[in-house]
């Protein structure tokens, strides 16, 4: 099975993401399609991108990069559990992702988005132009869910009932879908 790394961005301290990844990663475990992976950026701590050369060159100097690229070298395909900053990215996710470019090309992502009332899109669309550039593959499904907040219980709980249910499905079908095309890419 291919391996999809699920990625939570957010690295605040009252961050929704947490719980908003714990909800998608049972429900992708039921789906039983993936072997999972879960990347917390903020466990990973990640310092602003340090490294003196270029992320093309691969000569990663520091420890916490050779460690990343491992990590990332490892996955078969992503999901971005992404909110919306200012309309944007979190600047945690772009950090991310400027400390490597070889360990990402040719792999499929989607994205589970969180927020107001867009639903953290306008993070994710933020976040395809990046990803584009390291030959990441961004596919067209994904699973946004507005208002978030009003879909936790009382102990913080993300339970948004049924709706978003047939989206991350068909999401996840495509997701393995693109990732057993762009193997033969990976490998090549």
């Amino acid at each position: 099975m291919p391996t999809l790394s699920v990625v939570i961005s957010s690295t605040r301290e009252q961050r929704g993401g947490e719980s908003v990844a714990n909800w998608f990663v049972a429900r992708a475990r039921e789906h039983a399609k993936f072997e999972l992976d879960v990347i917390d950026l903020k466990t990973l701590g990640l310092p602003l991108l340090d490294e003196p050369n270029h992320p093309m060159k691969r000569q990663y100097q520091h420890e916490h990069t050779k460690a990343w690229s491992k990590t990332v070298a490892a996955s078969d395909a992503f999901v971005f559990v992404v909110p919306e900053y200012n309309f944007a990215m979190p600047p945690a996710l772009l950090n991310a992702l400027d400390f490597l470019y070889h360990e990402w090309c040719y792999k499929p992502a989607a994205f589970v988005s969180y927020g107001g009332a867009s639903g953290g899109m306008r993070s994710v669309q933020m976040c395809k132009q990046v990803l584009t550039s390291l030959k990441v593959m961004p596919i067209p499904e994904a699973v946004a869910l507005p208002f978030y907040m009003k879909q936790r219980n009382a102990e913080g709980v993300f339970e948004p009932g049924d709706a978003p249910l047939k989206a991350l499905t068909t999401m996840l079908d495509e997701l393995l879908r693109w990732s057993n095309a762009l193997a033969t890419m990976r490998t090549a």
